[in-house]
């Protein structure tokens, strides 16, 4: 099991909304602050990020990346002191993910992809947690090539409406969250090759298979010994290393992404409580319960049940 995948999955709440923005200087764009992530790929001309406080103007030229983890507002524009305007996309119906922003002018043209993924942010992976708030990927022949073709092709599908380019567009745009967060693990990792976090975890050997393990059957009755064997380590030593790449136990991580399972298992249309313990690795539906309601502070039938309105 992809781990990497699997974390994204977990946080997802809805579709991808992406725009492909058309505009000539002077222009500028406000972006509000989302309760997801926000990313911009610039495929044609150039740009200024304006993240706000004290940070100096990012440059953004053809095929860079930009990727903000928290979502918070910022703004992009032609030049500093250009006046903004709100980002407001003309969309085909509201149910379309892909929309159209436009601003003429006189001077210089930029294309650019701008769009927000939904993550739930109130049960974030630690992996995310790890990002910083702005990731800025900037096209080379040298760096990502894979995300430099997925740029490129994600520009091709735009240039040109084309059968099949409302479901394709969405796809490329999904396909690149994943890239950017493998760019960043493999950039991180090859920068501190002794540091702790998560970007070591996926890539060493023995926590990294611990982790596809765990992701991949959590519903197994997973030891310590037992994940330690997988990486032909002895049970403190993998024990000591994963804790100090994954920032806990490796019994607590288990614990933890059992929950996480079972709280989306639990929402699901016809799920009993039994059943999802059972998926998520409890063959005690009382132990299972005590252990929900520790994660989550309510009982797992009560989670399952939405709220009823007030009076």
């Amino acid at each position: 099991m992809d781990v990497l995948s699997d974390a994204l999955a977990a946080m997802r709440t809805g579709r991808t909304r992406s725009a492909r923005t058309e505009v000539r200087a002077p222009w500028g764009l406000r972006f509000p602050e989302t309760t997801g992530t926000t990313f911009h790929v610039v495929l044609q001309g150039s740009c200024l990020l304006l993240a706000g406080g004290d940070a100096a103007p990012l440059e953004l030229g053809p095929g860079d990346v930009v990727f903000l983890r928290q979502g918070s507002a910022h703004a992009l524009a032609d030049a500093p002191g250009t006046p903004l305007t709100d980002f407001v996309p003309e969309r085909s119906a509201p149910s379309s993910p892909v929309g159209q922003v436009r601003v003429d002018g006189p001077g210089p043209g930029t294309t650019m992809v701008c769009g927000a993924y939904q993550l739930d942010r109130t049960r974030p992976h630690p992996l995310l947690g790890e990002l910083p708030e702005l990731v800025h990927l900037p096209a080379r022949p040298d760096r990502h090539p894979e995300l430099g073709r997925l740029v490129d092709l994600l520009a091709t599908e735009l240039d040109r409406s084309r059968p099949g380019s409302d479901g394709i567009v969405p796809s490329l745009v999904d396909a690149m969250l994943l890239y950017i967060l493998r760019a960043w693990v493999e950039e991180r990792a090859a920068a501190s090759p002794e540091a702790s976090g998560w970007a070591r975890a996926l890539t060493d050997p023995a926590v990294g298979r611990a982790l596809r393990a765990i992701h991949a059957g959590p519903d197994r009755p997973w030891t310590v010994a037992g994940l330690a064997a997988l990486g032909g380590l002895s049970r403190s030593v993998f024990a000591q290393r994963f804790t100090a790449l994954v920032g806990q136990p490796p019994m607590a991580y288990l614990t933890w992404w059992r929950m996480t399972g079972a709280s989306r298992l639990l929402r699901e249309p016809g799920a009993s409580v039994r059943a999802v313990a059972q998926r998520v690795g409890y063959t005690s539906e009382f132990a299972f319960a005590k252990a929900f309601k520790r994660e989550f502070g309510v009982a797992p039938g009560a989670y399952r049940r939405p709220a009823s309105p007030a009076a």
